[in-house]
């Protein structure tokens, strides 16, 4: 190999190798009990201000624990944040549930 040539393909500048590839976390996703109680009742179709009541809390709350369940999950919707939950197991599919019925 002549000299100031490298067998490394990022140093010299090989394009496969220079894009970035995406960033995958290693530590598990994890919701709370209640993000999980929240996450539930939203995909059943209830409204901030519904699952606020049944679950003896303020919407503000809700509103609080969704924020908390879309930026764990990297999501910016009830649809988007339900479709991952049952993709990565954290709550269970249920086909009857409303989100699932609007989103087809």
């Amino acid at each position: 190999m002549s000299k100031g040539v490298t067998s490394d393909p990022v140093l010299r500048g090989n394009n496969e190798m220079s894009i970035a590839a995406p960033v995958v976390s290693a530590r598990p996703i994890r919701l709370t009990k209640r993000e999980i109680e929240v996450l539930s009742l939203i995909a059943q179709g209830c409204s901030s201000k519904e699952a606020a009541d049944q679950l003896y809390v303020s919407k503000r709350t809700v509103d609080f624990h969704l924020a908390n369940i879309y930026d764990k999950l990297q999501v910016n919707n009830r649809v988007q944040a339900f479709r991952a939950a049952t993709r990565l197991g954290l709550i269970p599919f249920e086909p009857s549930l409303s989100l699932v019925r609007e989103a087809a």
